[in-house]
């Protein structure tokens, strides 16, 4: 089911695939871990009790909603987000090279800037 809006507080607003509107709470396990967006696919486990309420199980990324898509476990007028394409065993990392040779002891930079002038005299730090 593809995220309508961000209601804050771990809760968001979902449209199902069966055409019911349903207010979704985001899992302990998945907050401030995976990070939903509007019109990501999600998988809710409904309430037996409450029909209009779900809990937010898993997100899809882009790759995996295509292949529920291709397997027939999403209809075809589903649309998937297309800009999250990373998943949980992609390997793109960004590597820093050190190139600058700033050998430069901090002891000589704070030397060079423990006095400073203020009106009246003169202050150390």
């Amino acid at each position: 089911m593809p995220v309508i809006k961000m209601l804050g507080n771990g809760r968001l607003e979902a449209m199902c695939f069966d055409g019911v509107k349903r207010l979704c709470h985001i899992r302990g396990k998945l907050r401030k871990k995976v990070w939903i967006n509007t019109s990501d696919i999600i998988l809710v486990g409904l309430r037996d009790y409450q029909d209009n309420k779900a809990d937010v199980i898993l997100k899809y990324n882009a790759d995996e909603a295509r292949s529920l898509k291709a397997y027939g476990e999403l209809p075809e007028h589903a649309k998937i987000n297309e800009t999250d394409t990373f998943g949980p065993g992609d390997d793109d990392e960004i590597q820093f090279d050190d190139i600058g040779d700033d050998d430069e002891d901090i002891d000589d930079v704070s030397s060079k800037h423990d006095k400073i002038k203020v009106s009246g005299g003169w202050n150390f730090f």
